[in-house]
């Protein structure tokens, strides 16, 4: 077989008439036998390699005839009298192998290797007459052995749920995962990139926290059992981050995992990644102009430009985007002009719409409702949404002129919210009011309320300089930007319901 096969063509016709399990009991034989002629493949501690299959094929010209060792895993073979052909995967693709007993030492022990088996070759580099690029093996080392055997003929790896909770047998079966994630790293070596360009510092704030705060969100919690406490996976580093504002840092950011206890969706796993940055003296107008440049240096990183398509949708990322207040929004899309309603007007308009309004009672509450339930949906277009209703933003300043909003905006695509920032609050009268209230909803039941950090609000009472902040989610970042329909799909181990 000289052309180049794909993964899923992977079982053996031997394998195709067996079950699993007698599959399993056949390949072990196999191993106990190495073992006892002292071949044990897992012996092998090393094995040195020349060249990948990308490197031989992208330099043929200059290679061919050369002596390269290459390493990777059986995909697929044909095994024939005294010549046969194998094709191995490694960690750039596929390359054929042409095998023929003249020239190896050990021709029947090849011929008994199985689909997934990790071999080792070294071979002169050449061309089919079919033109496909091959070598010519020398000699050939078995280096690990594969006693399962990789999943559907013809089909590769399909079933969502076993690709998520087994990522090794995705990635072996469909390569092009594999691109994924190589895109997800290179969006966050871009992102680091231009924050440290910006002479902005990276820093590590706990994982583990006493009080979780710096978001509205339900918390994990475990117990420390040394200091017989209570302990929760942090939600957000905002608290910690802004404390090192105060303490003279100007620009820093924090890029990891945060935890929220919250459901699960193709927009939401409980644990995700997200770059936090804070910025001194600056604000939230800073912070629109900075996602803009970050989400603009990732796209040139990435040399896809502006115009991509996700799930079929033309997004145009070029900035400047959109700008649109909370109350703009709400009435460009809704109809609702919330200038002209009061909270009771507004309360009785979203009710008669069949929104649920019985925990909503102020007109800041009413608004962001009326915006979460019937505008979000229609933000295709990246769109900075800005002004948000103070009730819904207690760790961002209020806007001069209008005491109700906050000057906080989020930002979408795709009906997704892909970031969040503020000019933040550095008043701390201000902001232990709004603490407590926070500690008032929770105390009646709301478990996304945030509690009351007094070490920050000490933090604030010593000086804290106007500040811009920004949060940006890395998963749904990865997601816009290789067309993923899952965030599961940008997670190379999500979060899964364990299996009786």
């Amino acid at each position: 077989m000289e052309e180049n096969i794909r993964a899923e063509d992977q079982v053996s016709q031997q394998d195709e008439q067996l079950d699993l399990n007698e599959i399993i009991r056949i390949r072990q034989e196999k191993l106990f036998e190495l073992t006892r002629e002292g071949k044990n493949p897992f012996e092998e501690v090393r094995y040195e390699k020349t060249h990948t299959s990308k490197q031989i094929k992208d330099n043929f010209e200059s290679l061919q005839n050369a002596e390269v060792s290459v390493a990777g895993r059986i995909v697929s073979r044909r095994v024939m009298g005294k010549a046969s052909f194998c094709h191995i995967l490694d960690g750039e693709g596929t390359i054929q192998l042409y095998v023929r007993s003249n020239d190896v030492e050990d021709y029947e022990g090849f011929k008994k290797l199985d689909i997934g088996d990790i071999i080792g070759a070294s071979g002169n580099v050449f061309k089919t007459k079919t033109g496909e690029i091959s070598v010519h093996v020398k000699s050939l080392k078995l280096l690990a052995k594969s006693l399962y055997p990789l999943p559907e003929k013809y089909h590769g790896l399909r079933d969502p749920d076993l690709r998520y909770r087994q990522r090794y047998l995705d990635l072996i079966a469909n390569p092009e995962v594999k691109e994924t994630f190589k895109v997800r790293s290179k969006v966050i070596s871009a992102i680091r990139e231009y924050l440290d360009g910006l002479g902005f510092v990276e820093v590590e704030t706990p994982v583990l926290n006493i009080i979780p705060g710096g978001a509205n969100a339900k918390p994990f919690i475990t117990f420390h059992n040394t200091l017989n406490l209570s302990m929760y996976l942090r939600i957000a580093p905002e608290l910690y981050l802004k404390r090192l504002i105060v303490g003279g840092f100007e620009k820093v950011y924090e890029l990891g995992r945060m935890f929220r206890n919250e459901g699960m969706s193709v927009k939401h796993n409980p644990e995700f990644t997200m770059i936090e940055l804070y910025q001194a003296y600056a604000d939230y107008n800073d912070m629109m102009r900075l996602t803009e440049e970050i989400y603009g240096h990732v796209v040139d990183r990435l040399g896809t430009g502006y115009g991509i398509t996700y799930q079929g949708q033309k997004i145009d990322l070029k900035p400047p985007y959109e700008r649109l207040t909370m109350i703009e929004v709400v009435k460009k899309y809704a109809g609702l002009d919330f200038d002209r309603l009061d909270a009771g007007q507004a309360k009785r308009i979203l009710a008669d719409k069949g929104l649920d309004t019985q925990k909503s009672d102020t007109w800041g509450e009413l608004l962001y409702l009326a915006f979460d339930q019937l505008v979000e949906d229609k933000l295709i277009q990246p769109t900075f949404v800005i002004d948000y209703p103070i009730e819904v933003s207690p760790l961002a300043k209020r806007k001069k002129g209008d005491p109700r909003l906050a000057e906080r905006f989020e930002f979408f695509v795709m009906a997704r919210e892909m970031g969040n920032a503020y000019s933040e609050l550095n008043d701390p009268i201000d902001q232990k009011e709004r603490f407590l209230r926070q500690a008032a909803l929770r105390e009646s039941g709301d478990e996304e309320a945030q509690m009351y950090d007094e070490d920050f609000v000490i933090a604030l009472s010593y000086g804290m300089p106007p500040t811009g902040g920004l949060g940006l989610g890395v998963d749904r970042l990865v997601m816009l930007l290789t067309d993923s329909s899952s965030i599961r799909d940008v997670i190379l181990f999500p979060t899964m319901k364990p299996k009786k």
